[in-house]
Order: C-alpha cells, then sequence, then structure tokens
C-alpha cells in the first residue's frame, strides 16, 4: 500500500497572476514547462521560473497591492535618474 499526499493544485493558467510563494513575488502566468511555471513581473521584464509547490493564488487585493509597489517603485527609479 502507497500513501501519497494530496494532489497538487493543477497550474493557474496563463495571463493569471499568481504569487511565487518562495520569493514572495507577484507575476503573471505566462506558461507552463514540466514542473515549472513561468511568471513574468506585472510591469513586463524577464521570466523566471517557479516550482508549482511554490505558487500561490493571489486575491485582488493582493494583486492591486503588488500592481502599487511596482508603479511605486518605477517612480522611485524615474526621480533618481532626474537627480543624476
Amino acid at each position: 500500500m502507497t500513501t501519497s499526499g494530496p494532489e497538487p493544485a493543477p497550474a493557474p493558467s496563463p495571463g493569471t497572476a499568481a504569487r511565487d510563494a518562495a520569493r514572495d513575488r507577484v507575476g503573471i502566468v505566462m506558461g507552463h514547462e514540466g514542473p515549472y511555471l513561468q511568471l513574468r513581473p506585472l510591469s513586463g521584464g524577464p521570466e523566471w521560473d517557479v516550482d508549482l509547490a511554490d505558487i500561490r493564488p493571489v486575491n485582488p487585493a493582493e494583486l492591486l497591492r503588488a500592481q502599487v509597489a511596482e508603479a511605486n517603485a518605477r517612480s522611485r527609479q524615474a526621480l533618481r535618474e532626474r537627480e543624476v
């Protein structure tokens, strides 16, 4: 008799937002390859691979918080560039 853990949750669909719990980052699902999901930052940029076990769903409030954090980071970067 073999016992296995609970079935892993299905991978989120491309275009949906998900949290990479290992890196504490939110990204948009771009695809699924083997045991990994590819996420892209909300504001664009290079994708990164995430183990399916580290994927968590995001609710609307978490998504908004992540979007505001990225917008603020872009704003701070623009201000630093103007100071130079």
